[in-house]
């Protein structure tokens, strides 16, 4: 599943507005803005989920599931969990 981290982060790394995504998408800006604002997860019809990460993977993006490996190549970025500071 699509976080809303993902989703802006995705737009950042393209240069892409939530108007632009929107458009590209086929979905109403407030429907982007209603995405992003969500906390953890992307909770929305399936449908509008699927014409994001469209939109995105169309611009050049590929999003990465947790613990999932990446299938192309290219340079990316990754969330990982935080490692424990040194203990002095």
């Amino acid at each position: 599943m699509i976080t809303s981290a993902q989703i802006r982060a995705a737009r950042a790394m393209l240069g892409m507005d939530q108007r632009m995504l929107a458009e590209k998408s086929g979905l109403s800006l407030p429907t982007i803005q209603r995405m992003e604002a969500s906390d953890g997860q992307v909770r929305g019809v399936v449908d509008s989920l699927v014409k994001v990460v469209q939109a995105l993977e169309a611009a050049g993006i590929e999003l990465i599931g947790e613990n999932a490996p990446s299938s192309g190549g290219g340079r990316g970025v990754r969330f990982r969990e935080p490692k424990a500071p040194p203990n002095p």
